[in-house]
């Protein structure tokens, strides 16, 4: 079993940067693909970006590309999000999530709890 632990969610004004970690409990995540998505109220789970276990490869839904940067290092069994340029449209709770496979769905095997971002105008 894996636990995943958000963290550095918050409140931003527009314009402004949060970098969201998520650490890993349980057992080590660096085989895993790293996923991050998000769930606006009312509005389904989307996908933000992964990032697979050795970075050769990564994900970024178009809205985020060139504002947001996902990365990893194996040796914390931490995973980061780096949001930048952060926009109204932005606000949700953050996910982040871990499966054998680099996939752009939410059916990953495992979940964090999320973390609320909140952007102000």
């Amino acid at each position: 079993q894996v636990r995943l632990v958000e963290s550095g969610g918050g409140l931003v004004q527009a314009g402004g940067s949060l970098r969201l970690s998520c650490s890993a409990f349980g057992r080590t995540i660096s085989d895993y693909a790293m996923g991050w998505f998000r769930q606006a109220p009312g509005k389904e789970r989307e996908f933000v970006a992964a990032i697979t276990w050795n970075d050769d490869m990564i994900l970024y839904e178009d809205s985020v590309k060139g504002r947001f940067t996902v990365s990893r290092d194996n040796a914390k069994n931490t995973g980061y999000l780096q949001m930048n340029g952060l926009k109204l449209e932005d606000t949700a709770v953050y996910y982040c999530a871990v499966d054998s496979l680099l996939l752009n769905t939410p059916t990953y095997d495992y979940w964090g709890q999320g973390t609320q971002v909140t952007v102000s105008a």
